[in-house]
């Protein structure tokens, strides 16, 4: 499993689907859309070239490796988009 953190969102990849994925379309949504921070190490997808501080400076939060993936890929790819006082508002809605 892999987790790390842009500015404002959470991504996380399950990478135990990854071995099997033969299109790794993150990899090429990455680098076509972002700054190609996903690279591949081992077969899996991979920011450990770059240090926690740098994928928080160079994540563009495009989604575009979590829309491939779930497109192309095998939907190892989740990303969380915390979204301040959300929960409160469905709440008060009646829709949580």
């Amino acid at each position: 499993m892999l987790e790390f953190l842009e500015k404002s969102i959470k991504v996380t990849i399950d990478t135990s689907k990854c071995s099997e994925c033969e299109t790794k379309a993150c990899i090429a949504a990455c680098k076509k859309f972002a700054r190609g921070m996903l690279q591949l190490k081992d077969g899996v997808p991979s920011v450990a070239h770059l240090s926690a501080d740098e994928v928080k400076r160079r994540g563009t939060e495009c989604l575009a490796c979590e829309y491939e993936c779930w497109f192309r890929g095998k939907s190892a790819i989740k990303i969380d988009v915390p979204i301040e006082g959300l929960d409160e508002y469905l709440r008060k809605r009646g829709l949580s």
